[in-house]
């Protein structure tokens, strides 16, 4: 398996991935949703709040998934939202989605960033340390339709301590939709 962090020459490829990935799970509506939410990510978001890791078997794309920044003003660490993350329909089940965030966290690691946080399936992300939060230790962007999926990572030795004040998401995200 190789992986790549170059969006912008597959961004069609990694738009139709997040397409096929989520409308074999979720439905054509939700397929079509977080395509678009995929695509507004890689055109909108500047190059210091994004972070795309995608995974390739033999040429062909298998995996994405997108790290963006959520700014907390009044804490001074780095945090970074992994959302969304796609693997091929096909490919599901073969560990795909486990190395990219894998491989995806320790790339966060090697910037210093401190923080790593999602709203997903906590079994899922558990499988690499994720644990639940509330949104009294680390406000979230929107209010959530599913408080126990917002859970997060310290990326540092130290633990993950309560996040101070409110916090803003990339512009993508910035819709009560994703939450």
């Amino acid at each position: 398996m190789d992986f790549s962090t170059d969006y912008t020459a597959h961004a069609d490829a990694i738009t139709q991935l997040f397409h096929s990935a989520f409308t074999a799970s979720e439905g054509a509506e939700e397929g079509a949703l977080i395509s678009d939410l995929a695509r507004r990510i890689m055109l909108e978001t500047s190059a210091e709040d994004l972070r795309v890791l995608t995974a390739w078997q033999d040429g062909t794309l298998v995996g994405g998934a997108f790290f963006t920044r959520l700014v907390y003003p009044e804490d001074r660490r780095s945090v970074f939202l992994i959302a969304p993350v796609a693997v091929a329909p096909e490919r599901q089940g073969q560990g795909i989605g486990q190395l990219l965030l894998r491989r995806g966290l320790d790339a966060l690691r090697q910037e210093g960033v401190g923080i790593a946080v999602t709203y997903g399936d906590p079994s899922f992300y558990g499988r690499v340390g994720f644990k639940a939060m509330s949104q009294t230790d680390m406000a979230a962007p929107q209010p959530l339709q599913q408080p126990q999926g917002w859970i997060g990572l310290s990326l540092t030795r130290q633990p993950l301590t309560p996040v101070r004040g409110p916090c803003r998401c990339v512009a993508a995200f910035d819709d009560p939709a994703f939450w």
